[in-house]
């Protein structure tokens, strides 16, 4: 086994979260302060990903119904959209993938409401589309992305970048984004 490819990874991933303090955390705390603010007016979480990004989506929302850190607390409301797979598969065959998501909003978004979604790229077309249903219902968006703002970073109301454009880097900041808004969200929300 190669240890120093796998210390040059971890050193990797170590500079883009590095990367993420240095050049500045405003971003991520607004994305904070709006989460908070959608929920204190009764409004859910509405998060979106393509691909690996769906899974950050869900595991978020499972960490804000469920427990996170506290384990005594209310749920918190959340959705990870695309994860009902019916309507993924039925969205998809009748009107197309990238319709997946903004389908769903239509359904389920309100205007308190508040939709995150994440793009490693900036340009899932599922996820922009989401974006502009957001936008045309009234919902408050955040385009969590790599350094490439994007069509989704450029359509959103706000844009979360991670200063990288290695999918791997960028994705494992995002999961530390994800995490950051979840421990917020618990000591916040009571």
């Amino acid at each position: 086994m190669n240890t120093a490819a796998l210390e040059q990874e971890i050193l990797e991933s170590i500079a883009t979260k590095q990367g993420l303090i240095d050049e500045g955390l405003e971003p991520v705390g607004r994305l904070l302060e709006e989460a908070t603010a959608c929920l204190k007016r009764g409004g859910k979480l509405l998060l979106c990903g393509n691909g690996g990004s769906s899974c950050d989506a869900a595991h978020a929302a499972g960490e804000l119904i469920g427990w996170f850190l506290a384990k005594k607390r209310g749920p918190l409301p959340a959705i990870a959209l695309g994860h009902e797979i019916p309507a993924l598969t039925a969205i998809a065959n009748d009107s197309g993938y990238e319709d997946v998501f903004a389908r769903q909003l239509e359904a389920l978004g309100k205007p308190e409401d508040l939709l995150i979604g994440i793009s490693t790229s900036g340009g899932s077309k599922n996820v922009f589309k989401a974006i502009g249903v957001a936008k045309e219902i009234g919902l408050y968006s955040v385009a969590v992305t790599g350094s490439k703002q994007g069509a989704c970073g450029e359509l959103a109301d706000l844009w979360v970048p991670v200063p990288s454009t290695e999918t791997p880097r960028i994705q494992e900041s995002h999961l530390v984004i994800m995490h950051l808004l979840c421990a917020h969200l618990e000591r916040v929300i009571v």
